[in-house]
């Protein structure tokens, strides 16, 4: 099949390879622009050809042309946002104008002499979505372009800009904005506290071209079409289930990219790029840096999310052209790692990176990957807009997680500053590490047991350091999560067989599976499920597959190897759940028994207390539970109806207000002799730990980051004046419990 080419593609083609030629004849950059101009405004018949290049300052200087004063070179600046260039950069798309002058945004400059050119074409220079300047050519006539016109000169621009943005032509043009080098500040929402330098890593880095121009046109479209194809077929396989979701993109992003990928103008846009002679490559990259740098200047948040969709595409889809995959292999030095968004299982690839924080687009201060970089002490700051289209890689960064800042390529005196932060809140932790080994106990005596939240081997190298008297839940799903195939019953049962030894003797409370909700495992299919969160996860999958939960317990016993062993169930929703799950237990110890394997001197079989139904009937479950655990993390988004993973409501319901207080008071009443401890993310959170406490509750499991200064605030209580003032404010209307309780705190010195 031989494709037809239009005249203006010829006009491309010639204009692509003329440009390609000089660029290897002449080293000199002023020289090169010179003839380019040249050579532009005689293939396009314009009488006038001029390069506008963007300064650090936003002015645009005239950098060469053809047809105006020569002595106007370097000696023109308009001011950002002046004149028709400044039109065209402000909107980042082409202008034409048939009568320029008497447009308002015309701005006259005796010395250019353009006093006769009437008609006007103006197209962005874009690199990487950032504006770099403007090419323009003019015409005496007062002329209309054509859409051709329009193409041919973007395709030019897209060349012009891989040339003036090469290091070479930056060294002998000296202040010119070609990629972020000014400072930012950024502000997002803290999804975990603390301080950190470090260089951006992407999490799913641009892929540049290697080449511009393309040898065979006709074999370059073939190409470009197959790679389209093969987008397309991998995104229908990804919304069947046939291929696996990567946790970061939700099932309704992927469609949008399916639906947007399908778009006929899209493609015509990739194709048209082709045919004019530059590579596929070269040809997205256009796309992508027009779609980008709209995005940078869109107001209205709906239309900046359709164009990040559109970027997310152009990303697919170079990935598609190059058959690069993401990859973090010798980075250097301490990372900032930097993505739209991040799910648990793609964090848990960079445990070969040195991570010293973490910047989202997006993101839920209550998903998993938030609970692992808590976990893992690193800041986390989400829903930071813009953040990708302002940052390269190894662009350094100052994260303050306590305000929700980023510093982007921050000032050396912001740095030093920062760096008088750093050492003072390392010399706090220090203050606080020291207080490890003393016992956990309220001013007037009362015990409250601490205990640390783990899901990996890294999180153990803090229990002795921590001070925790044991481990209060340990995920057992991420080791699900790193793994592209199900985990045997041998590496299962070598995990727990190193925790238990990096315990030391310390109680282990293993919670199975809870697979489901922002936790896939790569090999498993999921349907697609409206809210899955509330559909088909945890021990409703355990149950259903039996299977999958029967070897994960005969790994915990093996592991175990009569050691004691304690094993909780996760989103128990009705008692006979509890039941059945504690029966495949049984099996499975007589099973082990069978076998003459050795089983637990002492195992104890818990619950959580996630779903609100359970709560009703914890009288029953006490019965037949050795312990329980409340997941405040799942129980008060079903208590709210809030979804903990949208950013737009996770934030709006507050565990320190009286209807949640009341019915954690419910709970922890009606649990009577039974232990029951805390071990969601608020018990780590000196605050709501001290409402906790306040309503009885004296184990509480947490990050390893947060018990020293939890434990500083129990050995600062007075656990009965607290317990009478808890009790008194549930007993009062409309009232402010998180203000009143940080009254009482201050009144009586406690350390928050």
């Amino acid at each position: 099949m031989v494709a037809s080419v239009s005249g203006h593609q010829v006009t491309s083609r010639r204009l692509l390879k003329g440009l390609r030629e000089l660029m290897n004849e002449i080293s000199d950059a002023q020289t090169r622009m010179n003839h380019m101009v040249t050579q532009i405004a005689n293939e396009m018949v314009a009488d006038v050809c001029s390069i506008y290049l963007r300064r650090n300052d936003g002015s645009m200087e005239l950098c060469a042309t053809e047809g105006l004063k020569p002595e106007a070179v370097h000696n023109t600046r308009l001011k950002p946002s002046e004149g028709l260039v400044g039109l065209v950069a402000d909107g980042v798309e082409p202008i034409s104008l048939s009568d320029a002058p008497h447009h308002k945004r015309f701005s006259y400059r005796a010395e250019t002499g353009e006093d006769p050119y009437m008609s006007f074409l103006g197209v962005p220079l874009l690199k990487g979505g950032r504006l770099i300047g403007v090419l323009v050519v003019q015409n005496r006539a007062a002329k209309s372009y054509h859409e051709d016109d329009i193409e041919s000169l973007q395709t030019i621009a897209t060349m012009l800009s891989e040339f003036v943005s090469t290091s070479s032509v930056m060294e002998q043009l000296q202040g010119f904005d070609i990629k972020p080098t000014q400072p930012e500040t950024l502000n997002g929402k803290v999804f975990a506290k603390g301080l950190a330098f470090g260089k951006a890593l992407l999490h799913a880095p641009e892929i540049e071209a290697t080449r511009f121009l393309a040898d065979d046109p006709e074999a370059e479209e073939a190409r470009l079409l197959s790679a389209l194809k093969d987008l397309r077929s991998g995104l229908e396989l990804l919304l069947t289930g046939e291929a696996q979701v990567q946790g970061a993109v939700p099932l309704e992003v992927l469609e949008v990219i399916l639906l947007l990928s399908q778009d006929r103008n899209w493609e015509k846009r990739l194709v048209e790029g082709v045919k004019s002679g530059i590579c596929a490559e070269a040809a997205v990259e256009q796309v992508r840096s027009e779609h980008r740098a709209k995005m940078a200047n869109a107001k209205d948040n709906y239309l900046r999310d359709r164009l990040q969709d559109l970027e997310e595409l152009d990303n697919r889809l170079l990935r598609h052209l190059s058959g690069v995959i993401n990859s973090h292999v010798g980075f250097d030095g301490e990372a900032v790692l930097v993505a739209r968004d991040i799910g648990p299982a793609e964090l848990l690839e960079y445990s070969g990176v040195k991570l010293s924080a973490i910047l989202l687009e997006k993101g839920s201060s209550s998903s998993h990957a938030a609970i692992i970089a808590r976990a893992m002490g690193l800041p986390m700051i989400g829903q930071m807009r813009g953040l990708l289209s302002r940052l390269q890689t190894n662009d350094p960064i100052i994260v303050d997680g306590n305000t929700g800042n980023a510093y982007l390529r921050y000032d050396p005196k912001l740095a030093e500053g920062f760096g008088s932060r750093l050492t003072a809140m390392r010399a706090e932790t220090v203050r606080v590490q020291a207080l490890r080994n003393i016992e956990s106990k309220t001013k007037d005596g009362k015990r409250i047991h601490l205990l640390m939240n783990a899901g990996l081997v890294l999180d153990m190298e803090h229990l002795a350091d921590s001070g925790a008297e044991g481990i209060g839940l340990f995920r057992t799903e991420f080791q699900f999560l790193m793994s592209n195939s199900l985990p045997r019953v041998d590496a299962q049962a070598e995990l727990y067989s190193q925790i238990f030894e990096l315990s030391g003797g310390k109680p282990v409370t293993f919670r199975t599976l809870d697979l489901g909700g922002d936790k896939i495992a790569r090999f498993l299919s999921h349907d697609k499920e409206e809210n899955p969160a509330m559909g088909w996860r945890a021990l409703r999958f355990g149950l259903d597959r039996q299977a999958i939960l029967r070897y994960q317990l005969r790994a915990l016993l093996r592991a175990a190897d009569g050691r004691p062993l304690r094993v909780m169930f996760p989103l128990v929703s009705e008692i006979s759940e509890f039941d059945a799950a504690k029966a495949l237990l049984g099996q499975e110890v007589d099973w082990a028994k069978k076998m003459g394997r050795k089983v637990p001197q002492n195992l104890e079989i818990g619950t959580m207390i996630e779903a609100p139904s359970i709560a009703w009937s914890i009288n029953e479950i006490s019965k037949k539970a050795d312990f329980l655990s409340v997941g405040t993390n799942d129980l008060l988004q079903f208590f709210f109806a809030a979804d903990r993973s949208s950013p737009k409501v996770n934030d709006r319901y507050d565990i320190m207000s009286k209807p949640a207080l009341s019915f954690l008071k419910y709970v922890k009443t009606q649990a009577e002799t039974t232990p029951i401890s805390i071990c969601g993310e608020h018990a780590g959170r000196p605050l709501e730990a001290l409402a906790l406490i306040g309503l009885g509750y004296d184990r509480l499991s947490m990050p390893a980051t947060s018990l020293g200064i939890v434990k500083e605030m129990i050995l600062s209580v007075n656990f009965e004046k607290l317990r009478d003032f808890v009790n008194s404010l549930l007993a009062r209307e409309n009232v402010d419990f998180r203000q009143e309780l940080l009254g009482f705190a201050q009144d009586n010195g406690i350390i928050l």
